[in-house]
């Protein structure tokens, strides 16, 4: 960044890590332990759509490389939804699925259609909450609805969970970028 960028205030933009996903693991425990959170064994993927011949080879190639049943769905807005299942223990085995989607679709040039990838988790009381992690920014925020169904967020459990992940996750500073994801895939 050059002296004038940041007289003016611009910035560049975070470069992707797609490896900030394998500290999933290590937030999974620390979840578990300080709030009763535990993975339910579901992911996905959201990325923009890709029109014709080219979404079904990416469906194809992602099946394929997985070697799992994988599902595909469009949400209202139009984005692409991949989900992947594991049993709920194997948060190691759900990582490195949706870092290989992600890998590949960054692979076959369509990073700049990659928009987050997110983990469930669920207590005992059936609240839920996913790790959402922004592709764009190479960072995580807690994303939790309400438990009544509407769609409303349970913003105290999200601060409370922004502050026990602080150490194990890149956490997203601006609250203003923490998007709802109202009906994804995996939460």
């Amino acid at each position: 960044m050059g002296f004038l960028d940041a007289l003016l205030g611009r910035s560049k933009p975070v470069r992707p890590d797609l490896d900030q996903l394998f500290a999933l693991p290590s937030a999974a425990v620390t979840l578990e332990a300080a709030a009763d959170f535990r993975p339910t064994g579901r992911g996905s993927v959201c990325f923009a759509s890709v029109e014709g011949g080219e979404f079904a080879r990416i469906q194809e190639e992602v099946r394929a490389l997985l070697g799992a049943p994988v599902d595909f769905s469009q949400d209202a807005y139009g984005y692409t939804w991949m989900q992947a299942r594991h049993d709920p223990q194997d948060t190691a085995g759900l990582v490195n699925d949706l870092h290989a989607v992600n890998s590949a679709l960054e692979g076959a040039g369509f990073g700049p259609q990659l928009l987050c990838s997110l983990m469930g988790f669920e207590d005992e009381q059936r609240r839920r909450l996913a790790l959402v992690y922004l592709y764009k920014r190479g960072t995580f925020y807690p994303f939790a609805p309400a438990a009544d169904g509407a769609e409303k967020r349970d913003n105290p459990l999200e601060l409370q969970v922004k502050a026990m992940l602080g150490d194990d996750l890149r956490i997203e500073s601006d609250l203003a970028r923490w998007f709802p994801v109202w009906g994804a895939p995996g939460l």
